[in-house]
């Protein structure tokens, strides 16, 4: 596998402080007690006051949580378990590598920038440029006027399309659909103690042109397609099981999310996750 080596030595830091960070985030049990505050947009919020994630919203404090539990028990094995097949020579491994990859980036840009300040902040810096880096690497290992050599003909694309295109429409709608209407009435939007739309601008910027630019390159057998939407499916096995859990902590802490995007979020991860099954049977791993 190209780039190998510098991935071991991206991959190992990454494993130990994302073990050390989600582990502090889910067990440190410094005490305290939840109160009401009004910030400075009028937003009527709860702060936590517990654990490492005192100074976020009760809301915020329980994604985060959430998060770091699949972290440790899914995207922290995923990463052993693929880096071993992609060094190994598996086709399958290396395209798992970069989606998991691509999942702590995403993660831990989110936590950089969205997390109120604590004592971890070089941490999630330390794995946001960690991650970006291992990433980029794993995306340069692939032969790209190979790769669909290896896909089976039995490989639904146009399915596979669809669902990028579904994502695609559903981020956008429910993100711009929060982001809009405010503008129109000179209001401000749901910010959940924070002071801007963090994960709504990853979303717009990232996700969303990714998965409709995947499924046209697809549905043109294009070389870019095959990677961009195995990239996506394998991403979403955790991120979308990490979306679905926060939506479960907040629920268990008084503050659900809205049917309107949970239930739809949750069908949408259940897709991706079938069709990630699907894309793993129909590639030949052999280099």
């Amino acid at each position: 596998m190209k780039n190998q080596k510098a991935l071991t030595w991206l991959v190992i830091p990454i494993f130990v402080l994302a073990l050390f960070a989600a582990g502090m985030g889910l067990f440190d049990s410094t005490p305290g007690e939840s109160y009401a505050y009004e910030t400075l947009r009028g937003e009527q919020v709860t702060i936590n006051m517990q654990g490492l994630y005192r100074f976020d919203t009760v809301s915020s404090a329980a994604q985060m949580q959430a998060n770091d539990l699949i972290t440790l028990i899914i995207g922290l094995p995923l990463l052993v378990i693929s880096a071993i097949l992609a060094f190994r020579g598996s086709l399958r491994g290396r395209l798992l590598l970069t989606g998991t990859l691509g999942f702590f980036f995403y993660t831990y840009m989110s936590m950089s920038m969205l997390t109120a300040y604590n004592n971890l902040f070089l941490v999630y810096v330390a794995l946001f440029g960690l991650s970006f880096y291992a990433f980029i690497l794993s995306l340069l290992s692939f032969d790209l006027e190979d790769l669909p050599r290896h896909f089976s003909e039995k490989l639904p694309r146009g399915w596979m399309a669809a669902i990028m295109f579904l994502v695609g429409a559903f981020l956008s709608l429910a993100w711009l659909g929060r982001i809009i209407p405010p503008l129109l009435n000179n209001t401000i939007p749901l910010l959940e103690g924070t002071t801007t739309l963090v994960i709504q601008a990853m979303d717009l910027v990232l996700i969303v042109p990714m998965a409709i630019l995947g499924g046209i390159l697809l549905l043109k057998r294009s070389p870019w397609g095959y990677l961009i939407s195995s990239i996506l499916f394998l991403k979403s096995i955790t991120l979308g099981v990490a979306v679905s859990t926060m939506s479960i902590f907040m629920a268990a802490r008084g503050v659900p999310e809205s049917l309107g995007v949970m239930i739809p979020f949750l069908i949408i991860t259940a897709l991706n996750l079938i069709f990630a099954i699907i894309l793993l049977r129909n590639i030949d791993s052999r280099t």
